[in-house]
């Protein structure tokens, strides 16, 4: 069993969120505190800008983050994708699309299926992250190739 998923999406769908969210909401907070406590509250733009912020950030992660399974393993004919404590086993004849992108933090790698899975008719992961990010990935050329025999093959 070979891990095609990035081992940071751990990070990026659970850890950064909290973090940065905790902070900004503890900057918030710390401005409300103060002005309760002396009376003198902080200008607007100090709440303001960290709820922009936040509510920005929030929409940027569910279009490119929240959506990432946890987990693709290659299993050599199939791949065993898990999110959120559940799992399901996709046929590498079964995919009938791979598209990848370079050019977003974190890359993304989305397979169509034939049949929908347990996750939808499309799967989407983070690559393991690379180097020289930005570029082709060689386990998503080798993945599209294997996948394309596998095709031919069940036909």
């Amino acid at each position: 069993m070979v891990l095609l998923s990035s081992k940071a999406t751990f990070y990026y769908k659970r850890v950064f969120p909290v973090t940065f969210f905790g902070f900004l909401l503890l900057f918030i907070g710390v401005g409300l505190f103060l002005g309760l406590r002396t009376g003198d509250y902080p200008p607007l733009p100090f709440f303001i800008g960290p709820v922009l912020m936040i509510g920005f950030t929030y929409f940027i992660l569910k279009m490119l983050v929240f959506d990432l399974v946890d987990q693709v393993f290659d299993l050599g004919d199939a791949l065993l994708i898990r999110n959120g404590g559940k799992e399901d086993r996709v046929a590498l004849a079964d995919i009938v699309n791979v598209n990848y992108s370079a050019l977003v933090n974190p890359a993304r790698a989305t397979l169509t299926l034939r049949k929908p899975s347990l996750f939808g008719s499309e799967v989407t992961f983070s690559p393991p992250m690379r180097l020289i990010p930005y570029t082709r990935h060689p386990a998503m050329d080798k993945l599209i190739a294997r996948i394309d025999a596998a095709r031919r093959n069940s036909t």
